[in-house]
């Protein structure tokens, strides 16, 4: 799955009038816990897209995920963008904006709540939103690396 999250015009001026440049910032996921974002430039929008689809798929990172929502609260911050992740109930949705709800969609969340703090800028977004999953952690991942070891589901509900 890929989403368009900004596209950018530059113009050079030259002796003959204006040359446009475009450049295309995407974000890259699956559905299924696997997200990486991509930037492409280019002299016309349909190849910057091409460009930033093929650098995003190089960059996919994997994501813990747990019943559609976040494991635990997060921050992450990039340049001076800052955003905050926290897990939701079911059928809330995804309560953020811009470029963290593109990533949020992509890497197969289904209800989160997200506040942007900082910087507007969609790339320094997005990057806090990817350094903000690189910091999630699942429980039982977490108790493996300390050596615990957890029951089995059915030996907990009796």
């Amino acid at each position: 799955m890929e989403k368009t999250v900004f596209i950018n015009r530059c113009a050079k001026v030259v002796k003959g009038g204006r040359r446009f440049s475009f450049s295309a910032l995407l974000v890259i996921g699956d559905k299924n816990g696997r997200v990486g974002f991509g930037f492409g430039k280019a002299n016309e929008v349909s190849e910057a897209i091409r460009k930033a689809s093929d650098r995003g798929r190089k960059s996919l990172q994997a994501v813990a995920l747990q019943h559609g929502t976040i494991p635990h609260e997060v921050t992450g911050t990039h340049g001076g963008g800052c955003v905050f992740l926290k897990p939701a109930s079911p059928g809330t949705g995804i309560i953020a904006g811009g470029a963290v709800r593109a990533a949020c969609e992509a890497v197969g969340i289904k209800d989160v709540l997200a506040k942007s703090m900082g910087s507007s800028n969609h790339a320094n977004v997005l990057k806090a939103t990817l350094a903000a999953f690189a910091q999630l952690r699942r429980r039982e991942d977490i108790f493996r690396a300390r050596g615990i070891t957890l029951k089995p589901a059915a030996a907990a509900a009796n």
